[in-house]
């Protein structure tokens, strides 16, 4: 395997590159002399004016849009009329995190060919960042650094500098994360990485404080760093360009690695009791979840314990499930009042967030708590599943019928400065404020807030155990104190919210709006995810492809394998909770896209489409983080259809990324195990069908409450209805309802039981195969 690449520390750049000693480099000197790139305004420090009278004008018609909607410039930087100091070509995109550095000193622009092609014609390296607008540290980031003017004047003569917004281009990040942790061993946001003209990195970091020591630390500062970078690229170039070269071929390596892992063989069931048993391990029985802290709600482990505590009969995965989803909803990480969960928890007792909420984890919590409900029947899940559905209505919904991406942990206090969760705390004075002194004082003990506070005197709720069994208060009092208090927040000026709609994130919020109409039997969230599911498909898809991103009217970059793989599964489940065939033939023409632009002959789908951008590596998603990898769910999707259609060229294709996949069908993708399990365990078709005009209600009522992970299910009426599905669906070929009542054939690896009429009969069908070997 070829080495990697020397750690990221300046200390071995500078001995590389140029023999500097970090701490203790000269300044760049003849700065002036050296040629420079075209800025966005001629103010900017260390930069020319602009030349171009084109992007002029679109410069001076942005500013004079973003006067007129009443946007305050986001900088510190302003003239005394209000209006921003500088201003740069991020002016000019549509990702809110883009324009929040829009009026930084420093000189961004967007990723893109004429940014590479100025920093060849000008000889210098490229400053790349990448971040999102929800990222604390990237906020940290830009106020400590890239609205400081002497280090915007640094960057600007000596570098082109690029900023990239992670969630609009995840193939670039995915790319240049895989640099950050070959070069660091570990990775995360901000990156902060120096490029050759060719996009090739030779220096990778994170967060870089501002100055040498800053935050109290012995650190090197992001000045010093630029100084000496800029100092070793003009001085020796081409070691800089060597040292590129390595690390592009590391990535490549790794890339490469990732499309046969598995050497071929077709994976084991026993994989998924190997990886409940390494979750077993570091279970925390004392407050659930796993490890110690920061504690993240990864959805994707959670699903695997369900899945093992139904086809396993495990009780101990069953435990565990139940433990961490009972202590999160309990928890700070839980928005007791709003009903969305944060980010992660940065204690072990769930009780401290960082305060960002995503469309991502919320989504995919929805149908995690929804199975604990199924395979529980403990009615205290679907009143957390509700309470998120009701926040993502109310809290996500973005104009046109999509979701939005996430909501800040930051928001102004009284004194106009941004605090991580302002808005979420509260004080003892602010409950009383808010519901009177008796009240207030009862709020104060139903969701433990404190004189002393959590956060520098204010308190995160949770639901205090203390105030259950106090006698003068109790759970349905508590529970009564919500709408008061959510009322009061809603005067406080809330966190900044990221409006644009990803296209993968919606598809999971599709997912989550489709099985809550199914389990819950709840028309109107069907409604909600059938508008979601028009938007993705209207303006998200110009031209009949679809696009990643969408805001202000515009659609974004080309789709990913995220994008197609978690709209697939949306249209899926949203078929099966209305049972309308257009969502099928939809799900239908985005797998045939997938296919022809995004597979690999050997096993699986490359993240970008062989007609998008070419990068210095074509990534394959091998790793189930907060999101489950966009193989994980393909290979999922793929064995769905084949199923409904009775389609082996479709499960081959999802066998084929399980074998491609092999070797990490471990806790490094457990949503991938996920698809094993669909596989290897027989899933049942289940088929209900209505006599015309009738109903199938009484069946749909078992299926709805069951947990049964591996399954299709296809609904439909005598007549039109079944007349149309049945060209999409042969399981429903010679189906009807016997007797004139509605009728459930029940079917696992192609052997049917009878018939039935009987929900109880059908309850006992829908009971889990034998398990395998373990």
């Amino acid at each position: 395997m070829l080495e990697r690449p020397p750690a990221t520390r300046v200390a071995a750049l500078c001995l590389l590159l140029a023999g500097c000693v970090p701490g203790h480099a000269q300044p760049a000197n003849g700065d002036a002399g050296l040629p420079v790139p075209s800025a966005a305004q001629a103010a900017s420090p260390g930069a020319a004016p602009v030349r171009d009278p084109d992007l002029v004008r679109r410069l001076e018609e942005a500013a004079r849009a973003e006067r007129a909607a009443g946007d305050r410039p986001r900088t510190r930087h302003l003239n005394p009329d209000g209006s921003a100091r500088y201003s740069n070509r991020l002016l000019l995109e549509t990702s809110p995190y883009l324009r929040q550095h829009a009026h930084n000193p420093v000189d961004w622009r967007p990723w893109g060919d004429e940014a590479f092609a100025a920093a060849r014609a000008l000889g210098r390296p490229v400053f790349l960042s990448v971040g999102y607008s929800t990222c604390h540290w990237c906020h940290v980031m830009e106020e400590e650094s890239f609205e400081d003017e002497e280090i915007a004047a640094a960057i600007n003569a000596r570098f082109i500098a690029i900023k990239v917004d992670r969630e609009e281009r995840p193939a670039v990040d995915a790319l240049y994360m895989s640099a950050v942790q070959l070069m660091n061993g570990s990775g995360g946001w901000p990156m902060t990485l120096v490029l050759t003209p060719d996009r090739e990195p030779f220096f990778a970091a994170t967060y870089l404080p501002p100055r040498d020591g800053a935050r109290g630390g012995r650190g090197t500062g992001l000045l010093t760093v630029l100084r000496q970078l800029a100092d070793a690229w003009q001085q020796e170039p081409a070691r800089a360009k060597e040292l590129a070269a390595r690390v592009v071929a590391a990535i490549r390596k790794e890339a490469d690695g990732a499309d046969g892992a598995g050497g071929g063989q077709a994976p084991q069931a026993a994989a998924i009791s190997a990886a409940v048993a390494q979750l077993a391990a570091r279970f925390d029985a004392a407050h659930g979840g796993f490890g110690s802290a920061p504690k993240f709600p990864r959805p994707v482990e959670l699903e695997l314990l369900a899945r093992a505590a139904s086809r396993f009969g495990d009780a101990h995965a069953r435990e565990m499930l139940t433990k961490t989803l009972d202590a999160m909803a309990a928890g700070g990480l839980h928005d007791q009042l709003g009903g969305g969960f944060h980010r992660y928890s940065t204690d072990a007792r769930w009780r401290v967030p960082h305060f960002e909420e995503m469309l991502y984890d919320n989504a995919q919590l929805v149908v995690l708590y929804l199975e604990a409900f199924q395979l529980t029947g403990e009615q205290r899940f679907v009143e957390v599943a509700r309470g998120v559905l009701g926040w993502l209505d109310r809290e996500m919904s973005a104009p046109g019928g999509g979701f939005a991406s996430a909501t800040d942990a930051d928001s102004p206090g009284p004194d106009g400065k941004r605090e991580e969760g302002r808005f979420f705390t509260w004080t003892p004075a602010e409950l009383r404020e808010a519901l009177g002194p008796a009240r207030g004082a009862s709020a104060a003990l139903c969701f433990g807030v404190t004189a002393g506070g959590d956060l520098e005197g204010r308190s995160v709720l949770h639901l205090d155990e203390r105030a259950s069994a106090a006698p003068a208060v109790g759970a349905p009092a508590c529970e009564a104190l919500r709408p008061e208090l959510l009322a009061a927040r809603a005067k406080r000026p809330p966190p900044l919210r990221d409006d644009k709609v990803i296209a993968a994130w919606n598809g999971l919020a599709i997912s989550a709006f489709a099985r809550g109409a199914l389990v819950l039997g709840a028309p109107a969230l069907a409604a909600r995810a059938t508008r979601a599911a028009e938007f993705v498909l209207g303006p998200m898809r110009p031209g009949g492809r679809l696009r990643r991103s969408f805001r202000a009217g515009v659609p974004g970059q080309p789709a990913t394998l995220d994008d197609h793989a978690f709209v697939i599964q949306g249209l899926l489940d949203l078929y099966e909770a209305t049972h309308a065939p257009r969502w099928l033939e939809a799900a239908l023409g985005e797998q045939r896209v997938l296919d022809a632009h995004f597979a690999d002959p050997r096993g699986g789908w490359f993240l970008s489409a062989d007609d998008s951008e070419a990068l210095l590596a074509r990534e394959k998603p091998a790793y189930d983080g907060a999101e489950p990898a966009g193989n994980s769910v393909a290979a999922l999707d793929a064995l769905r259809l084949a199923e409904l259609q009775s389609d082996d060229a479709l499960r081959a294709r999802g066998e084929g990324a399980l074998r491609a996949l092999a070797g990490k069908l471990n806790l490094a993708m457990p949503a991938l195990l996920a698809a094993l399990d669909f596989s290897s365990g027989q899933p049942l078709e289940i088929v209900l069908v209505a006599p015309a005009g009738g109903s199938a209600a009484a069946l749909e009522e078992v299926v709805r409450r069951t947990f049964v992970p591996n399954h299709v299910l296809a609904v439909a009426s005598e007549g039109e209805d079944l007349t149309a599905q049945r060209k999409l669906v042969p399981l429903l070929e010679g189906k009807k309802a016997l007797g004139g009542k509605a009728t459930a054939f029940v079917c696992r690896g192609r052997v049917c039981k009878l018939p039935t009429t009987d929900p109880r009969v059908l309850k006992a069908q829908l009971q889990p195969a034998p398990p395998p070997p373990r």
